[in-house]
């Protein structure tokens, strides 16, 4: 399914992004693909928390401490973890390491700067920083080899489908789900990086805010979110196909179709 027939068909209150890169010594001429609709920049915590610990490392000196709070924090998604990562580095330490690295700029969140979810981003960049993180994993950086190691090791059951979507079951992948009680949409995300041999690499995003405006459904998923009951059920029927259908166009469009 083209991009064009993912998106024509969303709702004017909804949000889609889907980015990828091809790139590596050796390989096919580099590529690039980005399409988008709605909001230029989303909130997607989550697919950040790999990011955070590969840069967070340098920064603990007590590396169990850091696996402690890293492993976690990709492999179970544990936000208590992230912040634990988040807080002791401190969120502009954090951000300005990794523009250092990969020169993607992110900013602090607004209002309060240990909300690690808050911050925005949009879909090229996110795909941009997981470039960097796989090619520095595939020429020896021993975090980045770990960080992608616990990103592969994400359980299926919080992929909403995306090794599938990308033909990589063991893929290396990091989603994200989340319905603010301020907020009309759920968001649902996806990052999926795949090795393709010397310092070669693809990364696939997707991002989607959809709208989620019935009173009664919302109310009983912040019940589930209060009281500490899985969610990814409503993502799944909300966003799920779109997800997947982003992700499965990109591959294509990056020559891996």
């Amino acid at each position: 399914m083209s991009f064009n027939e993912l998106l024509d068909h969303l709702d004017h209150g909804a949000g889609a992004q889907a980015a990828g890169i091809r790139r590596g010594y050796g390989g096919p001429p580099p590529r690039t693909v980005a399409v988008g609709s709605g909001l230029t920049r989303l909130r997607c915590a989550s697919l950040l928390k790999p990011l955070y610990a590969w840069v967070a490392a340098h920064r603990i000196a007590d590396a169990e401490r850091w696996r402690r709070h890293a492993e976690p924090a990709i492999v179970l998604s544990s936000n208590a973890d992230t912040l634990g990562l988040w807080l002791s580095v401190g969120p502009r330490v954090i951000l300005d390491d990794l523009c250092e690295r990969t020169g993607v700029r992110w900013e602090p969140p607004n209002g309060d700067p240990s909300r690690f979810g808050s911050v925005e981003v949009a879909a090229g960049e996110v795909a941009a920083a997981y470039a960097v993180l796989a090619q520095a994993a595939a020429t020896g950086d021993p975090v980045a080899e770990t960080v992608l190691g616990w990103m592969a090791e994400v359980p299926d059951s919080q992929t909403f489908g995306a090794r599938e979507a990308v033909g990589r079951p063991g893929a290396a992948v990091k989603c994200g789900w989340y319905g603010g009680p301020d907020e009309t949409c759920l968001r649902t995300h996806a990052v999926a990086v795949l090795p393709n041999g010397g310092s070669r690499a693809s990364v696939v995003v997707a991002m989607t805010a959809l709208p989620y405006t019935d009173a009664h459904e919302r109310e009983v998923y912040r019940e589930r979110v209060t009281t500490g009951l899985s969610v990814e059920d409503r993502h799944e029927k909300v966003a799920g196909e779109l997800l997947r259908g982003l992700m499965t166009r990109t591959m294509a469009e990056l020559g891996h179709g």
